[in-house]
């Protein structure tokens, strides 16, 4: 698979960097002697959307992790998702941003993600996507703002119908923690579902990647990044 290329960093076109001014302000205050006071909220997003497939054969597979973590979050903002035929897609709502979960199948998501979007004039760098990775390690954490789809369909699907791939993304480790990836087509291992001996590891991305979203949404993807984007090796 091809990796990621970090994008949206800095900007050419003149842009104020949010989390490089308040990172400022705070030295500053702290050289002057000034009490600190917690930064600002960024609110970056207006869309966070988990890929995943729908229905219950593919409940707790590899490549629905998207969809484990959407639900996390709202589990945590006390919302509900409910199917909107229009959107092909269930929706819920926390404080500040809108949850999804296509419903398409993943080769499609970019139909019910951007045709929502465009209605409620969301636009791509304001939409967060969260997805499986097969070539990161189980439980490891990587935010990009942008860049290839990585071979990824669901995303593939989503930036084809923006027409960019300047789209923020949390991609979350799948892989295996033995040879299991290695002996059968990817197709099938992404489909899989974890062994007993990856649960756990499994389990505790979905919450990390749940408290990432947050903090990436609030304090911007640089600090996101340097917070959230180790690797995690498992022995």
């Amino acid at each position: 698979m091809i990796s990621d290329q970090e994008s949206g960093k800095s900007s050419s076109s003149g842009a104020i960097d949010c989390t490089r001014l308040q990172s400022t302000i705070s030295e500053v205050a702290v050289s002057s002697g000034i009490p600190s006071v917690p930064p600002v909220p960024l609110h970056l997003f207006r869309l966070v959307v988990g890929l995943g497939n729908p229905g219950t054969k593919y409940e707790g597979t590899r490549h629905n992790i998207g969809f484990a973590i959407v639900e996390e979050l709202a589990r945590r903002a006390g919302a509900t998702f409910s199917q909107a035929s229009r959107w092909s897609a269930a929706t819920a709502q926390s404080e500040h941003f809108t949850l999804m979960k296509p419903l398409t199948y993943m080769n499609l998501s970019g139909e019910a993600v951007v045709s929502y979007a465009r209605y409620y004039k969301i636009e791509p760098h304001e939409t967060l996507v969260v997805l499986d990775d097969t070539t990161l390690p189980l439980g490891t954490l990587r935010f990009r703002g942008g860049g290839s789809d990585g071979g990824h369909n669901g995303l593939a699907s989503i930036s084809q119908h923006f027409g960019t791939e300047k789209i923020p993304r949390l991609r979350v480790g799948v892989g295996a923690t033995n040879d299991a990836s290695q002996q059968i087509p990817l197709e099938v291992f992404v489909l899989s579902r974890f062994a007993s001996s990856e649960q756990t590891a499994a389990d505790a991305a979905v919450l990390r990647a749940a408290d990432a979203v947050p903090f990436a949404n609030d304090r911007g993807l640089e600090a996101a990044m340097n917070q959230f984007n180790q690797r995690i090796n498992h022995t």
